[in-house]
């Protein structure tokens, strides 16, 4: 199967089957009946795209319900550290964050699911990210926790003291102080 867990429930690497040769390469990014094999049945509405310099970090971020959202994240070009922090109430692994490398070369995705906050910094000269919703963007439901936050100690492979970070995602509350409403639920 193509799905690799990740120690945290819900959350799983997926990795594509690549077919290469002498032209180069083809792979299906997405296949709605491979999810459905795994029991992923995700009505994906909304493909979001960024692109972004070296030491930019965005993130963490996450909507509330019923705005929340699940994510398939890939990178078209480049390199990053994608992360996901499991902030489901009531969670084995809540308060868990799972960092992986995203590459165009890999090909992997991570399947961020609802309850999760999430993010990624940039570790190549640029990166291009690609991110499929089950969910609209609702601005009135955004949230986020500092992604500096010493409770999660992640390591984002960059140096922090030069990350390139918006505004809004500087004055984020840590994960102590941050409001959320997913609850987890076990047969998800």
């Amino acid at each position: 199967m193509p799905f690799t867990e990740t120690g945290i429930p819900g959350l799983l690497v997926y990795e594509p089957r690549v077919f290469n040769d002498s032209r180069g390469y083809f792979f299906e990014s997405y296949s709605a009946q491979t999810f459905e094999q795994q029991g992923l049945h995700l009505p994906f509405v909304q493909d979001n795209q960024a692109r972004s310099t070296y030491g930019v970090l965005r993130g963490l971020h996450y909507q509330l319900e019923p705005y929340a959202q699940t994510k398939l994240v890939r990178v078209l070009e480049g390199k990053i550290i994608d992360v996901a922090v499991d902030i489901r109430k009531g969670s084995p692994t809540y308060g868990k964050a799972f960092t992986i490398e995203l590459s165009a070369e890999n090909k992997l995705q991570l399947l961020v699911p609802k309850g999760f906050a999430h993010g990624y910094s940039v570790i190549s000269e640029t990166a291009e990210v690609m991110y499929k919703c089950d969910n609209f963007y609702h601005k009135a439901s955004e949230g986020g926790i500092i992604y500096n936050d010493p409770a999660l100690n992640i390591d984002w492979g960059i140096d922090l003291a030069d990350a390139i970070v918006s505004e809004k995602d500087i004055v984020l509350p840590t994960l102590e102080n941050c409001t959320h409403n997913f609850v987890f639920n076990p047969n998800n």
